[in-house]
């Protein structure tokens, strides 16, 4: 049986190339497969190369970009749409982002496939997500997928691959290297970095003194936020919570700080700024996040028990105004003693999205 770096090589390598503008095919069981290119980057050489290939294809969004786009999506998580003879490069882009048509945005109509979601599309628009691009794409049927890729020299995915592939994966984190790093309110305290086997993005751990390891431990689970944590961002109250969190933990006599590498809720660092340029219109952070395709919230927390496990501890006290973080540490094995309250008071820029967090996400603020 293959194990999970079987997959998880030529899902990267796939990934990368579409990073690049290129186009991938993702392959079926059947060997029939979709022809893919990110419509962010559709243009130039790589349209071409698509075109010539391919035809004009059909789009490919999220059931919450069809949403947006006017389209019903009958609960699909993946929507075919067809593409109109008037879109070109910039149209494209446009459809995927919607920063980028808001002075006249782009209003359709678009005429939805029937075509319900199959295991290639929802493969296809998880591998755009791992390559941290929006989940929006230009696609094509085609009949022999790998006889296609070899001859254009494209990368193949296998859409079970895809599938079955932990994008958190959390089963295969293991720690690299660990330092003692005294910190402002909290000088006893240990660095512990977990890599993936697949050479991933580090989550680190911020262990503050000696914690027992047959008590519950006093723990945050802090998502990376580098406008607020590293910019001090007044947009939202994370640097404030991490912060806290160390002194508070370092106040109490020690615990631990999980920082995840999950970036704007998982969607990552550009698309955050997306969202943001969307907020700048009026829309919260739930519906900028939705516009731009994803899921209100795309984190996954088994990395987080994971650490925990290594690091000795299985029961926490934890430190969040988060239910869900609750929920998915017990999901993954961790039992929460007790949530800790952890809030601080909001400022003239974040006061509408703390309102949001409490109001839509159902924090207890």
């Amino acid at each position: 049986m293959l194990d999970f770096r079987d997959n998880l090589t030529p899902v990267n390598r796939a990934a990368d190339d579409l990073r690049r503008g290129l186009p991938v095919v993702v392959a079926g069981a059947d060997g029939k497969g979709l022809a893919l290119l990110p419509l962010e980057l559709a243009n130039g050489p790589a349209l071409d190369a698509f075109e010539a290939v391919a035809g004009t294809g059909f789009l490919m969004v999220t059931g919450q970009r069809a949403e947006v786009l006017k389209v019903g999506h009958k609960g699909w998580p993946v929507v075919r749409l067809k593409r109109p003879g008037w879109m070109e490069s910039a149209d494209l882009a446009a459809l995927a982002d919607p920063t980028l048509d808001l002075a006249s945005p782009l209003k359709g109509p678009f005429t939805r496939i029937d075509h319900p979601d199959t295991d290639t599309d929802r493969a296809a628009l998880k591998l755009l997500k791992w390559a941290r691009l929006l989940p929006a794409a230009l696609a094509a049927e085609i009949d022999d997928a790998a006889t296609v890729a070899a001859r254009e020299g494209w990368l193949v995915a296998n859409a079970d691959a895809v599938l079955a592939v932990d994008l958190s994966q959390a089963s295969a984190l293991r720690i690299v290297a660990r330092a003692l790093v005294p910190l402002a309110g909290a000088e006893k305290t240990e660095l512990v970095s977990f890599r993936p086997l697949s050479g991933g993005i580090e989550h680190i751990a911020i262990v503050v003194g000696d914690p027992s390891r047959h008590s519950p431990v006093l723990a945050r689970l802090h998502s990376e936020c580098f406008t607020g944590d590293l910019l001090g961002s007044l947009k939202c109250d994370c640097g404030e919570q991490l912060r806290g969190a160390i002194k508070a933990i370092g106040e109490a006599g020690g615990g631990v700080v999980l920082y995840l590498a999950q970036e704007g809720r998982g969607i990552g660092l550009i698309s955050k700024l997306k969202a943001y340029s969307l907020q700048d219109q009026g829309y919260d952070t739930v519906d900028a996040n939705t516009r731009l395709g994803f899921d209100v919230d795309e984190r996954v927390f088994a990395p987080a028990a994971k650490m925990l496990k290594s690091l000795g501890f299985s029961t926490v006290r934890l430190m969040t105004n988060n239910p869900e973080k609750v929920a998915a540490l017990g999901r993954f094995g961790i039992e929460v003693t007790e949530r800790v309250q952890h809030a601080f008071p909001p400022n003239p820029h974040n006061v509408g999205y703390l309102a949001t967090k409490k109001s839509r996400t159902g924090h207890m603020l």
